[in-house]
């Protein structure tokens, strides 16, 4: 079966979402500090969520780990973001792990059921990367800033807001593989399918197709595949369980790490 349109683009957009939001994580310049009073007119901080460097325009001289005599890395947004964004990270790798089991396309059909869950998981993880980011930019300027210097958006958070934006479009793109699995159960029932003996001329009608399971060790044929629900239940409530379990630890490391 020819792999559906919807799961093709989840896989192209998402592992685009997860380099750049990797980018946009390690790069120290979530903002970019000019025209510093007492510095040359030359100078730049860049500061990110993990480090502040200093570089000098003219010659290209940069030297990070500089001290954060201002408090920058205490305040609120820094510390969500150094909270969320690698858990975002996380997610989206699990995502498509998760999505890689769905689409299968070295099977001839789908799991459209785990390729929709999956879709939901990376939704969740461009979620996760995009609340810090909008959070950064609406204090931006209230960060703090030796006074009298001009601030400027980096170019890590504006990786970090595209990254967000295509996992957030790539997991809605494998969402809807759902739609295709509530098709397949919506679907009308068919008639009894007779089912041919093996070495016997006699046929054996079912009006139950999961009945056909009992006879297969005798050398019958499946008349008739499950739901794709059915066949993938024990898949999804262990995805499920574990994306729970992941889910509260983080939170609780962030609320954790926002009261210390």
């Amino acid at each position: 079966m020819r792999t559906p349109t919807e799961m093709i683009v989840g896989l192209v957009l998402c592992p685009c979402g997860l380099l750049l939001t990797l980018t946009g994580t390690l790069a120290p310049s979530w903002r970019q500090v000019s025209l510093i009073p007492d510095q040359p007119m030359d100078v730049v901080w860049e500061q990110g969520i993990w480090d502040i460097c200093r570089e000098r325009q003219s010659t290209h001289d940069r030297l990070c780990g500089q001290a954060d005599e201002l408090g920058y890395f205490e305040q609120v947004p820094v510390r969500v973001a150094q909270g969320l964004m690698p858990s975002s990270l996380v997610v989206t790798l699990l995502g498509l792990v998760v999505a890689a089991l769905g689409v299968r396309c070295w099977q001839p059909e789908p799991r459209h059921p785990v390729a929709g869950v999956a879709g939901l998981v990376l939704l969740l993880s461009g979620l996760m990367s995009l609340v810090p980011s909008s959070w950064y930019t609406q204090e931006l300027w209230a960060l703090p800033a030796p006074s009298g210097s001009t601030l400027t958006v980096g170019y890590s958070l504006v990786l970090s807001y595209l990254g967000s934006c295509l996992e957030i479009l790539g997991g809605l793109a494998l969402a809807l593989s759902f739609h295709h699995c509530s098709k397949e159960c919506r679907a009308p029932k068919l008639p009894p399918t007779p089912v041919t003996e093996a070495g016997s001329g006699s046929s054996r009608a079912y009006n139950n197709p999961w009945d056909v399971l009992e006879d297969e060790q005798d050398g019958q044929h499946w008349g008739r595949s499950p739901p794709c629900w059915k066949q993938d239940q024990g898949t999804l409530l262990n995805i499920c369980n574990f994306l729970k379990s992941l889910l509260y630890s983080r939170i609780y490391n962030c609320a954790k790490a926002m009261l210390d």
